[in-house]
């Protein structure tokens, strides 16, 4: 039997949400570019205010959508909509951190041997004669210009310069804690919810996003070190590019899982979802499993090979 699909009025919300992520292009770019170079400027005043235009436009698309179900305008058609769409978004998310790690390992396995000298496109001999292939790139091709750092981040870093101790104070190591436990507390949650136990999955969500916020400290005390104390930074060669830019984008995608599934546990305080109509909820469980894979191959690729 055929059913009418729900086609919603037209709205002005897409293009607040372009504009809203135009303005934060332009604000998230002219701050790193400013800060980078040391220049004192007002556009991260850009930046907050996209942030503003993104969470107002958010919520009140998120508020028409919530009402549009609760109003049973959401058939089994539009739904399935939902969770097609959903597994392209994280689809597009897994190629965008895919592009990442192919950069990463094109870097480590082509770029800087050929700098080195290796290969058939070894030129390092000509143009930076002494300089020898290594990772991380503690001294790069050419030092006063883009000074290396003084120490990485790595588990082996750790270990050799506290042993066991060393590993234990690592803040990685705790983030994977952090991180792995939440993805069964979510889990958790998410079978409270099927089973109707609305207390056990407020419960366990809750606990979730106790253990998602903690990893966003943790990295931020990361960030702290490695500028503080490590001597890496953005500008200290390509080390300290892809550090940043890999775990940044990932750190960012945590917030947003986090910011989600509050949203989430605000929904159920207010009565929303049912045991066999939770899309919402599971969107935002898929995301963070998500989120949790990508750690684990950022541990594994920048953090310990």
């Amino acid at each position: 039997m055929s059913q009418q699909y729900y086609v919603p009025e037209s709205s002005k919300l897409p293009f607040a949400m372009a504009i809203s992520l135009l303005m934060f292009i332009i604000g998230a770019s002219n701050t790193v570019i400013d800060a980078g170079a040391g220049v004192e400027s007002n556009s991260y005043l850009i930046l907050l205010l996209s942030f503003a235009m993104i969470w107002t436009t958010m919520y009140f698309w998120f508020k028409q959508t919530i009402v549009e179900n609760h109003a049973g305008l959401n058939n089994p058609m539009l739904k399935d909509s939902y969770v097609y769409g959903m597994a392209w978004f994280i689809f597009s998310e897994v190629m965008f951190f895919f592009a990442f790690f192919f950069a990463l390992a094109y870097i480590r396995n082509f770029a800087i041997p050929w700098l080195g000298g290796e290969g058939e496109k070894g030129l390092a001999n000509m143009l930076w004669p002494g300089f020898e292939a290594s990772w991380p790139l503690m001294i790069t091709p050419d030092q006063a210009v883009f000074a290396g750092p003084e120490k990485d981040m790595s588990l082996a870093t750790a270990y050799s310069s506290g042993g066991l101790g060393g590993v234990l104070g690592w803040l990685p190591l705790w983030n994977t804690v952090f991180l792995l436990t939440s993805s069964l507390t979510v889990h958790i949650a998410h079978l409270g919810l099927k089973q109707g136990n609305r207390k056990k999955f407020n419960l366990w969500l809750g606990m979730t996003l106790v253990l998602g916020y903690l990893f966003v400290f943790v990295q931020g005390l990361e960030y702290y070190e490695a500028y503080a104390h490590y001597g890496l930074t953005l500008n200290t060669g390509i080390y300290g590019t892809t550090f940043f830019m890999l775990t940044g984008f990932h750190g960012f995608h945590v917030c947003l899982g986090a910011i989600i599934l509050t949203i989430m546990l605000f929904r159920s305080l207010k009565g929303h979802f049912t045991a066999d109509d939770h899309f919402g909820f599971e969107a935002g469980s898929w995301y963070w499993h998500f989120v949790d894979v990508v750690w684990v191959c950022l541990v594994a690729f920048v953090y310990v090979m």
